[in-house]
């Protein structure tokens, strides 16, 4: 398995981003990598809810840019659910 260069992205910034197994993943240097660690550290739980959150709507967004997202309509959604009109 090896891992494949894709350039940089808006919201990789400068940083390298790899094609591993089906996964991607940001290369960024170590210094940057223990700061990151730091903040999460010292964060609340509520700005650890809030960094998720914010962090599945870029990942959406990104998904939406490279047409790799779907729509259901709002009856289908219900039933895969199990909601009742």
């Amino acid at each position: 398995m090896s891992a494949q260069p894709d350039t940089p992205g808006p919201d990789t910034g400068s940083y390298e981003v790899i094609h591993l197994g089906g996964q991607a993943a940001v290369v960024v240097p170590v210094t940057d990598f223990l700061r990151l660690r730091a903040l999460e550290q010292a964060a609340t739980p509520e700005d650890l809810e809030d960094a998720e959150d914010t962090a599945a709507v870029l990942e959406w967004k990104a998904r939406d840019a490279a047409d790799q997202t779907t729509f259901v309509p709002a009856d289908e959604a219900r039933r895969r659910l199990g909601i009742p009109r």
